[in-house]
C-alpha cells in the first residue's frame, strides 16, 4: 500500500494539477494535516482488538511522528471542541526533558503535527498538554516509575523504551494505570535492543508491530546522511539494530553472540603469512541443494603461536552444482593469493578433489573429514573468538547470522550452517590443526 505522498512524488505534474484543483478551499488548507495522506504504512495503527502497538524502527524511520500522530487521532475530535476517543493519556519518556524536548516539542512533537485550531496547550508547571476539547496528556519518566503510581489513562504513548534504565517497574506500572474507557490502549515506539522488556512486550497476544528500516523515510532524510551511515554501519550489529530496525536476540547457549562479532570487526586486515579457502559442500549435488559454504580466512602467524590472530577475509559461499562451487571457490583463491584450498570430504568422498583437479590439476589441496558433530568441531574455534584471537572484515552478514545461530546443541535455525562449517575449517586450518603441515611462507599485505 502507497501513501499518498508517494503517489504525488510519483505523478505526472499534470495528475498532480488535477488533484490538487479537485479540492476546495478547506480541503486544501487542511491537506497538510491530513497524517494518513502522508504516512508510511508502518506509522499507521494496524487493525483489529489489539492493546499494545509497537512501532520498531531504524534511526529517523518516521517513529515519533507516528506516535504523535496517533495521540492527535486519539484525543481529537470532528471539531476543535468535540471530545476524542480519549481523554487522558500518559507521555512517557526515558526522562522528562527527552519527552519534553522530542515528544511534546520536538519538531515531530505533537505541538508540531497539531494544526493551529486543535494545538493544545503546554503547562510547564503542570508537565501536560491541555487541548481545546479539554483533553489532557501528562509527561512522566522512565526514571522514576513510581511517579505513575496513583493517575489512571484510557491511552498511552512509550517512547524509546528500549532505552529506559527502570524498563521493567515503569512499564508495569503504566499497565497498572491504563485502566480507563472500554478499550485503553497504547503506542510503543522504539529503536529495538536485545532488552528484557521489550522481548516480554512483543511475546503478548495482545501486541502488534509494524517495522520499517530508515530508509523507509528517505524522503525526509538527508541523502548523505543515508550514504554516511550505511557506509560506515552497513553490515553490522549495530547498523542492523539502529538502521535496519531488526531485534538482535542471543540464543540460549550460543556460540557467538551478536555483541562479541560487533567487537571483533576491523576495518581491514594486516600483512598475513597465509591464507586458505574452505569449502563445506553440500550433501547433494544438484542446483537446488543447500549452499555450498566457501569462506576465506588469514593468520598474522609471528612469534607465539598462542599469540597468533586470524581473519576472516570472505564469504565467498554460492548455491549450485558442483561445478558452480568448485569455480567459486578457485576465483576466492585467485582474488586473495590464498595458499591452500581446504575442503570437507565427508559426503563427497573424492568427488570434491577429482573436480578441483579437472578445474585446475595444481592447485594446493587439503582433505578433511569430520569426527565429530558441527557444534563439538566448533567449540575450539568460538573459544579463540572469545580470545579475541579472530577478526572479522566487513560484508560477513550471512555468515554471522549463522554463526549467531550455532548453539552448543546445535544448529538452531533452517537448513544447514554450511558458511559456519566452512568458517570452522578454515580457522581449524590456520589456527588449531598443527597436522596442517605449513611453515609460515612469504608475508603479503592485502
Amino acid at each position: 500500500m502507497r501513501s499518498g505522498a508517494a503517489w504525488l512524488a510519483s505523478a505526472r505534474q499534470e495528475q498532480v494539477d488535477e488533484f490538487l484543483g479537485s479540492l476546495s478551499d478547506g480541503a486544501l488548507l487542511a491537506l497538510p494535516w491530513l497524517f494518513e495522506f502522508w504516512a508510511q504504512p508502518h506509522q499507521l495503527p494496524p487493525d483489529g482488538a489489539w492493546r499494545t502497538w509497537v512501532i520498531m524502527g531504524g534511526r529517523g524511520a518516521g517513529k515519533t511522528r507516528a506516535g504523535a500522530e496517533w495521540v492527535r487521532a486519539e484525543v481529537e475530535g470532528a471539531h476543535p471542541r468535540a471530545p476524542g476517543r480519549s481523554a487522558r493519556v500518559a507521555l512517557v519518556g526515558e526522562t522528562l526533558d527527552q519527552a519534553r524536548d522530542v515528544m511534546v516539542f520536538g519538531d515531530s512533537g505533537i505541538l508540531a503535527c497539531t494544526p493551529p485550531d486543535r494545538r493544545p496547550e503546554w503547562e510547564a508547571g503542570r508537565r501536560r498538554l491541555v487541548w481545546p476539547n479539554g483533553a489532557v496528556a501528562q509527561v512522566f519518566s522512565a526514571h522514576d516509575p513510581d511517579s505513575l503510581r496513583g493517575p489512571q489513562f484510557d491511552a498511552a504513548w512509550a517512547d524509546e523504551l528500549a532505552k529506559w534504565p527502570k524498563a521493567q517497574a515503569a512499564w508495569d506500572q503504566l499497565q497498572f494505570a491504563l485502566r480507563l474507557g472500554a478499550h485503553p490502549r497504547q503506542v510503543v515506539t522504539t529503536t529495538p535492543q536485545n532488552v528484557a522488556t521489550l522481548k516480554a512486550i512483543l511475546r503478548n497476544p495482545s501486541t502488534v508491530v509494524t517495522h520499517a528500516p530508515t530508509e523507509a523515510n528517505r524522503a525526509y532524510l538527508a541523502a548523505s546522511f543515508l550514504e554516511e551511515v550505511r557506509a560506515r554501519y552497513g553490515g553490522t550489529r549495530l547498523g542492523r539494530q539502529e538502521l535496519d530496525g531488526l531485534l538482535l536476540e542471543d540464543r540460549a547457549g550460543a556460540l557467538w553472540t551478536d555483541s562479541g562479532l560487533d567487537a571483533a570487526r576491523v576495518a581491514a586486515a594486516p600483512a598475513l603469512t597465509r591464507i586458505v579457502v574452505a569449502i563445506d559442500p553440500p550433501v547433494s549435488g544438484h542446483s537446488r541443494s543447500d549452499d555450498c559454504g566457501i569462506v576465506v580466512a588469514g593468520v598474522a602467524a609471528e612469534g607465539d603461536p598462542r599469540g597468533w590472530v586470524a581473519y576472516v577475509l570472505e564469504d565467498a559461499s554460492v548455491a549450485g552444482t558442483p561445478q558452480v562451487w568448485i569455480r567459486a571457490a578457485l576465483a576466492a583463491m585467485d582474488r586473495w593469493q590464498a595458499d591452500r584450498l581446504v575442503a570437507e570430504v565427508n559426503q563427497g568422498g573424492d568427488l570434491v578433489e577429482a573436480m578441483l583437479r579437472s578445474e585446475r590439476a595444481c592447485v594446493p589441496y587439503r582433505a578433511v573429514r569430520a569426527a565429530k558433530g558441527k557444534a563439538a568441531r566448533a567449540e575450539p574455534v568460538a573459544a579463540l573468538y572469545e580470545q579475541g584471537r579472530v577478526k572479522h572484515l566487513k560484508g560477513l552478514t550471512a555468515l554471522e547470522d549463522q554463526m549467531v545461530r550455532m548453539t552448543v546443541s546445535g544448529f538452531d535455525g533452517p537448513g544447514s550452517p554450511d558458511r559456519v562449517d566452512a568458517l570452522v575449517w578454515a580457522i581449524f586450518d590456520l589456527m588449531l590443526d598443527r597436522a596442517s603441515g605449513w611453515q609460515q611462507p612469504r608475508v603479503r599485505v592485502l
